[in-house]
């Protein structure tokens, strides 16, 4: 069985004081991902930067207090590579990945973008080269026999399904329809060639949700949004059992406005 976690921290420091530690202490993931760590390493504390019995890559943004992500994982990785070949955007803390018997697993942390301003133009630009990346990387994995998994905040809801209220969201990022007609690509077995593992495991149900927002009561209400995915290759995919998101009991008990998203594999 390989276990494996995604979530977005919101800022490691901060969810380091609400609840992170503890619950690092106590996960059965035998690979953790994580995203919007807004650190470098040495500003950490010992119990995130380097904890017993984990090997850990940080990919922090060269922007000071933006993104960065991080990757644990029990057993140490036969090789790591930070970026993915973009001169514009490996410095910018968004992606890793990590060799591991037989699969490729990577944190990502898509740009959210906000429509009408340079950010989604960045958001534009990261999509495309990120799918030409997706689909050489699969390529590269099947010609040695591996699986790929890329897991992490996408920044993007694809369906109606993905998010509680949708139809006020429409001409928002991350439920545009040029964002969720690229996600269909990366999902199209004709094109990027991967699968929504949680999607796949619960093709009927409204969400599960992953991230609420801070204001009013979204979380106790479930207004909800499903961004932080787990996309894998096809057979990756199809041995994976289990699919969860760890939501907090209360709105008290959070740690960070995403929640983790576990999915364990029998490989």
């Amino acid at each position: 069985m390989l276990t494996v976690t995604s979530v977005n921290v919101n800022g490691l420091r901060a969810a380091a004081k609400k609840g992170f530690v503890e619950w690092l202490a106590d996960t059965s993931a035998d690979v953790l991902c994580l995203q919007e760590v807004r650190a470098e390493p040495g500003q950490l504390p010992e119990a995130v930067r380097a904890p017993e019995g984990w090997f850990v890559t940080h990919a922090p943004a060269a922007a000071k207090g933006r993104a960065g992500v991080s990757l644990y994982s029990r057993r140490e990785p036969d090789a790591v590579r930070i970026g993915f070949g973009s001169s514009e955007f490996d410095g910018s803390g968004r992606y890793v990945e990590a060799d591991l018997p037989g699969v490729t697993i990577a944190s990502l942390y898509l740009p959210s973008g906000e429509v009408g301003t340079d950010r989604q133009d960045e958001k534009v630009r990261f999509m495309g080269e990120f799918l030409a990346h997706l689909k050489d990387l699969r390529a590269r994995a099947a010609a040695d026999g591996r699986e790929v998994l890329v897991v992490g905040d996408w920044n993007i809801a694809h369906q109606q399904a993905d998010l509680k209220n949708w139809r006020s969201n429409t001409k928002n990022s991350g439920f545009l329809p040029e964002e969720r007609d690229w996600l269909t690509r990366v999902f199209a077995p004709t094109d990027g060639g991967y699968v929504d593992v949680v999607r796949s495991l619960h093709p009927d149900v409204a969400g599960p949700y992953t991230w609420w927002s801070y204001r009013g009561r979204a979380f106790d209400n479930d207004s909800g949004w499903r961004i932080d995915l787990h996309v894998s290759t096809p057979t990756l995919a199809g041995k994976a059992v289990k699919g969860f998101v760890e939501r907090a009991a209360t709105h008290g008990e959070r740690w960070s406005d995403h929640a983790p998203v576990t999915v364990v594999y029998d490989l």
